[in-house]
This record gives C-alpha cells, sequence and structure tokens, in this order.
C-alpha cells in the first residue's frame, strides 16, 4: 500500500537529493558528462568565491528584518482579526488574499508600485511634500523594498497566529481577570505562553522562506542595482541556468541545505528556553 508514495519518494526527493550531493563534486556543463573534481568545488566557494559572501549576507540581511517584521506584525494582525467585531470575516479574506495570487504576477505589479518616477508609493509620499527615494534602483533601498513587498505574502502567517489564538483557553483569561491582570500582563503571562508553539513554528517557516527568496529578486531586480539584491538561490540559479556550472551549483545547493538544517536544529535546542509545551 505505501509502493505508490515510497516510488514517489525515491523518483522525485531521495534520488534528486543523492544526484545534488554526487554532482557537487563534479564539473558539469550539462552538455558533457560530469567530470569527478573532488573538493574543487567547495574550496571555491569558501575561499576564492567573493560573490558567495555576498549573496549569504544578502540573504541573512533580508531574513534579519523580514522575519521579525513577519511574525510581529502577523501577532498584531492576527489580534485584532480574533476581535468579536462584525466584519472580522471579510478583512481575515482580503489579508489572506494575495497569498494565493502568482507570485510573478505581484513582483511585476510591485515593480510599479515601487517605480521611483511614476510608482504610486512615490506619488502618495509627494502630496504630503516627501521626496520618495529611488527604492529598487538604490543599493540602499532596494532590499528594504523587497521586504517590504513581502510583507504582502503575510497572510499565511495571520491566519497560523488567528488560528493559535483561538485555541488559547477562555477560562485562562478569566482567571487572570480576577486576579486583577490588566491587558500587558495577560498578554505576557497567558497569551504569549501559550501562543509560544505557534511563534515558533512561524519563526522556522519564514526563515525557511526567507533563505529560499528567488522570484522576487529574479523579476524585480535581477540582483541589482550592483549586488545589493543578489540573493543566495538567485545566485545559485545564475550559475546553474546562465553559466552552466552544474556541478558548482549543486555544491552551493548542499551549502544551502546544511545551513539551514544547522540553524533549524539550533532553533529547536533554543526554543526549550522559551516554548511553553505542556
Amino acid at each position: 500500500m505505501a509502493l505508490p508514495w515510497l516510488i514517489g519518494f525515491l523518483l522525485f526527493t531521495a534520488g534528486p537529493i543523492t544526484a545534488a550531493l554526487l554532482l557537487g563534486f563534479t564539473e558539469w556543463d550539462i552538455i558533457s558528462p560530469p567530470k569527478f573534481v573532488g573538493l574543487e568545488n567547495w574550496v571555491s566557494i569558501f575561499t576564492e568565491d567573493e560573490l558567495f559572501r555576498k549573496s549569504a549576507v544578502v540573504t541573512l540581511t533580508y531574513a534579519a528584518m523580514a522575519v521579525p517584521l513577519h511574525v510581529i506584525l502577523g501577532f498584531v494582525l492576527a489580534s485584532l482579526l480574533n476581535s468579536k467585531v462584525p466584519g472580522t470575516n471579510t478583512f481575515r479574506a482580503i489579508y489572506y488574499l494575495p497569498t494565493v495570487l502568482p507570485l510573478v504576477a505581484t513582483a511585476v505589479l510591485w515593480s510599479w508600485v515601487l517605480n521611483p518616477e511614476f510608482g504610486l508609493v512615490n506619488y502618495m509620499l509627494s502630496l504630503i511634500g516627501v521626496q520618495g527615494p529611488g527604492w529598487l534602483t538604490d543599493e540602499n533601498w532596494s532590499l528594504p523594498s523587497i521586504v517590504l513587498m513581502n510583507l504582502n505574502f503575510i497572510g499565511i502567517t495571520v491566519v497560523i497566529m488567528l488560528a493559535g489564538l483561538q485555541r488559547v483557553p477562555q477560562e485562562m483569561y478569566e482567571a487572570a481577570q480576577l486576579d486583577g491582570a490588566n491587558r500587558r500582563q495577560i498578554l505576557r503571562y497567558v497569551t504569549i505562553p501559550f501562543m509560544s508553539p505557534v511563534i515558533f513554528f512561524t519563526i522556522i517557516l519564514n526563515l525557511n522562506n526567507s533563505f529560499q527568496t528567488f522570484t522576487q529578486a529574479y523579476v524585480m531586480t535581477n540582483g541589482g542595482p550592483g549586488t545589493s539584491t543578489l540573493f543566495y538561490m538567485l545566485y545559485l540559479f545564475n550559475n546553474a541556468f546562465r553559466y552552466f556550472k552544474m556541478g558548482y551549483a549543486n555544491a552551493l545547493a548542499l551549502v544551502l541545505f546544511l545551513t539551514i538544517i544547522t540553524i533549524t536544529i539550533t532553533q529547536f535546542r533554543l526554543s526549550r528556553l522559551w516554548v511553553y509545551s505542556d
């Protein structure tokens, strides 16, 4: 009964991962047969490749900005949507709707919205006498622009947070109110402890998504201006499908895989200090 799933797993998951591991030790341009080069790709990545280090810094910087924003803003919006007031179902649909739109179409739309000459954001700023920045054309603003654009997809985090908030036992709120706790104390000692597993899950989810950011940079900036938005996945794609250094790209993919695994395991270890799971 498990054989169909097992065949699919071997063909589409375990097989490609094993192939990537083996090809990471080769030089392969797709056309000619792979040539075994040992650790040459790995030595080049960590000692010679400046763009590898640049793409890693860009990706880590993006994650440091995007993950806290998604988690904190998602929690705030979920708390507002958890209120028993008319129209909350409509707002839930509005916040979640952008997540079902095609990512490429959304990126093209935001390229227009953030255009420094005729974009909607700078136009709105000009109405209040503010000179808008260059956004995607400015090295100092290009990465924050993609962070801003990706807040468009906060709906998934909001839905997860909302589900967690609705699972917090109401009797705990009532007990805290009877003990004289104010709203701040209820948030700190009741809501956040019960929500800590959900918050931890959204941190892991958004962190993994941040490390795999590709389409936004590919469509909106192509890594520019300069290398200010050269995300790791975009650099990996360039090596594989522009420079046809497929063996090198597989080595880069394995570095990313090991990095994500290491960070995830570290997060699980640290979660014992603050995640309430009783």
